[in-house]
């Protein structure tokens, strides 16, 4: 085999390999990010009172990382290990040995790891090569070696092994934003002991936005003085009330430069470069708000915003803006030594250009052909100041609209498309899809877990992203520098909800970021994470106890029969269940096997070691379920035959429980309407027709005007009918609505329900800064499981 054997096959061999030895108990190798290449052996090496770490030659930075390990050792072990240079007898001793390599075979990132029951050997060329090898060995022993305070009793011991281990790509990333909701210095410097200690090397910090300047310019002291501070905050979720609300509090904060010159020192002693953004020509509302010269209204009278979402208010590209632009650029790149500078270049709307006399004068002097073009012209211009300071640009993805700036490094969000497309036009690629990489999307059952954006990604689903697309040849591939993951924090409030949403899953980038290309195992991952939580423990990290939550899938089995299917990815441990309404417990009956159901049904079940949230789920059994249906209108954009592939989702059991949940939901939009007809199969006594809706009137998404429902022996005439129409206020929070017809003796083999969408979508009388940015349109209609009884 020509390239490494992947972690897991490693893994894998090397589980066989300890058995034969008998030495199953005593290696364990929980490694987060695994090793690119790797070998178990026999036995352990045991610390002592008498191990030294042992230093060569004259190398500020393997002394500099000799330093890390022994005073986390000392801290935590109670043993006297130093720190001093090597000689020829004590380098025969039972020692850890740091070694200088040479050869190019660790790369610049890379290191190699030799441990035997006689002593500790760590090899590698570069300063951030040491560095990873030290966390690399620091998981090799107890997880108290991550505390604050010493544990003597402690096994301080690590087994065997043999390794040489440097990472699939340059940039492993995580990004913060703290515009919407500020994180202080303090808290910042942990999150880049988190990154280090994963072997991520670069913090991208989302330092400016609508809702907030966080970073100190001199020359602009405005920026801070107004733009740090908005006056109060979107209450709930963007969509969760109509008219929104608001709380009324001030919400501000801001870096110093003294500060962010001691964080930049702090990131580089853990080999961790700072990208800074400094958002534009979108998303500067902030600064508007300080200088509202700089935009194409001055006297609109902008304010820091105080909600969610896309603002229409952007800079305009006059002189007196570019001036801005490259002043506070030069004194952020004064901050920043890394070679990046983020520039932003998303969601910037036009309308504020198309209708400004001076941005339609520049189109037609510069002879550009729409607004799109405009926005390259900044782009590219800011791009040819930064280039001019020795730097480099990064921007979104939306930078590749109107054509992209010669040097431009693309970070692509919308998908994997736009670094598909600026690989192949020979530019550097960071691929952060949103799919895969936003960590500020649900994790779990949105019902049980905080407030978050809207979404779903579970850790297992992050652990399955490619960041290389198969679409690229090999030379376009050497163009993918790396990926990233993003935490944005609408909804995220505190350091402790950033650690939630961020970990585990920013662990499974880490991974996918260092381990070779291959297929990768997740069950050997969520094994060895498993492990690795204990250290975060000892980090006082709120991570997200999802490994151990219980899962469902669900599988029809004929008539009236439902087979339900509970798991869970921690493979150790077991599950409790019960289906008579009572809450789980150790004494409920254990889960061997799926749960066979013969109507409707809540399961409730825990698992041990426990879960932080008890898993509950009603299944619902009805004449409807699992039945084929067709839908009447043909299959156009917007429509529900385009939404639900496969005619599955409205009779599939699955109920909605909250508007937070966008998973169970048939969407249309563009003013369409449903009708659809359920086949049951047979004639059968038909008593009541159910079905759901989703209010969210600030997404558009308004209750039905009506449902007709009627009914069918032939399917060809339709009769009993019952028309309904809908009377929900579409003032006050979101909400599941649900709409039924009774029958009161009716026999059917066909349902056929015709849902008529509401109209345009209201929102005329609002005031201009709540306004509903969907007014006018045609509302969308959301519905749910169509339950037949």
């Amino acid at each position: 085999m020509s390239r490494f054997l992947t972690a897991v096959l490693l893994n894998c061999f090397l589980l066989v390999q300890v058995n034969s030895f008998g030495q199953a108990s005593e290696n364990e190798y929980n490694l987060v990010p695994f090793p690119a290449r790797f070998t178990g052996l026999s036995g352990r090496f045991t610390l002592a009172s008498t191990t030294r770490i042992l230093v060569t030659g004259k190398d500020a930075a393997q002394t500099a990382a000799a330093q890390l390990l022994a005073s986390q050792l000392q801290a935590t072990s109670g043993l006297a290990i130093v720190v001093t240079p090597s000689t020829p007898v004590l380098a025969k001793g039972k020692h850890i040995i740091f070694d200088k390599h040479t050869a190019g075979r660790c790369g610049p990132e890379g290191y190699t790891l030799r441990v035997t029951p006689e002593g500790v050997r760590l090899g590698a060329e570069t300063p951030k090569g040491y560095f990873y090898g030290v966390q690399t060995l620091l998981q090799l022993l107890p997880a108290d070696v991550y505390g604050a305070t010493k544990n003597a009793a402690a096994n301080w011991s690590m087994p065997a092994c043999d390794l040489l281990d440097r990472p699939r790509y340059a940039h492993r990333g995580l990004m913060l934003d703290v515009c919407r909701h500020f994180m202080p210095a303090p808290f910042i410097k942990k999150f880049i002991d988190l990154l280090a200690i994963h072997k991520m090397n670069t913090f991208h910090w989302h330092l400016t936005d609508d809702q907030g300047w966080r970073i100190e310019i001199k020359k602009y002291p405005k920026l801070t003085q107004v733009g740090s501070t908005r006056k109060q905050t979107l209450v709930g979720h963007y969509a969760e009330n109509y008219p929104q609300q608001f709380d009324g509090k001030p919400h501000g904060g801001f870096y110093t430069q003294e500060q962010i010159k001691d964080i930049v020192r702090y990131a580089a002693a853990r080999h961790v470069t700072i990208v800074p953004e400094i958002e534009l020509p979108g998303h500067g509302l902030a600064a508007l708000a300080a200088y509202p010269e700089l935009g194409c209204e001055p006297a609109k009278g902008y304010e820091v915003g105080s909600r969610w979402g896309v603002i229409r208010d952007v800079y305009c590209p006059t002189e007196k803006t570019f001036t801005f632009f490259q002043d506070v650029l030069t004194e952020v790149m004064a901050l920043f030594p890394g070679k990046y500078i983020h520039i932003g270049g998303d969601e910037c709307p036009k309308d504020a250009w198309k209708k400004s006399a001076f941005c339609q004068d520049l189109i037609k002097k510069l002879a550009l052909k729409n607004e799109d073009e405009l926005q390259s012209y900044i782009i590219r211009r800011v791009e040819k100041f930064v280039v001019s300071k020795g730097r480099a640009i990064i921007g979104w993805d939306e930078i590749l609209e109107g054509g992209l700036a010669p040097n431009a490094t693309v970070m692509s969000w919308r998908g994997i498309q736009g670094g598909i497309e600026a690989a192949k036009l020979k530019h550097t690629v960071i691929m952060t899809p949103g799919a895969f990489c936003y960590l500020d999307k649900y994790q779990a059952d949105p019902t049980t877990e905080p407030l978050s954006i809207g979404g779903y990604l579970p850790l297992e689903k992050v652990y399955t992203y490619e960041p290389t697309p198969a679409e690229l040849t090999a030379a376009e591939q050497k163009f993918i520098q790396g990926l990233q993951g993003n935490i944005w924090t609408e909804y995220i409030h505190t350091p402790e909800e950033v650690e939630y949403m961020a970990f585990p899953r920013a662990i499974a980038l880490a991974e996918i970021g260092w381990m070779p290309a291959g297929p990768r195992n997740f069950e050997d991952f969520a094994a060895r994470l498993k492990n690795h939580l204990k250290r975060l423990d000892r980090l006082h990290v709120n991570y997200a106890k999802r490994l151990l939550d219980v899962r469902s899938e669900t599988q029809f089995t004929g008539e009236g029969q439902l087979q339900v299917r509970l798991s869970k990815l921690d493979s150790d441990g077991k599950i409790f269940f019960t289906t008579n309404g009572r809450d789980a417990t150790a004494a409920a009956t254990e889960y061997i096997a799926p749960i066979t159901l013969t109507k409707t049904t809540t399961i409730k079940a825990v698992t041990v070691p426990a879960n932080d949230k008890p898993y509950a789920e009603t299944f619902y059994i009805h004449r409807a379920k699992g039945k084929p249906y067709t839908y009447d209108s043909p299959k156009q954009a917007g429509s529900a035959e385009s939404a639900d592939e496969g005619h599955k989702r409205l009779t599939d059991g699955q109920v909605a429980a909250s508007p937070r949940d966008d998973r169970p939901w048939v969407q249309v939009y563009g003013g369409n309407d449903i009708a659809l007809t359920i086949d049951l199969g047979e004639v059968k006594p038909v008593t009541k027709v159910t079905a759901s809706f989703l209010k969210k009137v600030m997404f558009g998404i308004l209750p039905p005007k009506s449902v007709d429902v009627a009914l069918s022996k032939d399917g060809e005439s339709f009769k009993d009918a019952i028309a309904q129409p809908i009377n929900e206020p579409l003032e006050g929070p979101w909400r599941v609505v649900p709409v039924v017809a009774d029958f009161k003796t009716a026999r059917a083999r066909y349902v056929r329900v015709v849902i008529k969408h509401y109209g345009t979508v209201p929102g005329n009388e609002l005031p201009a800064n709540i306004a509903n940015e969907r007014t006018g349109q045609q509302a969308s209609l959301a519905v749910d499981e169509i339950i037949v009884d």
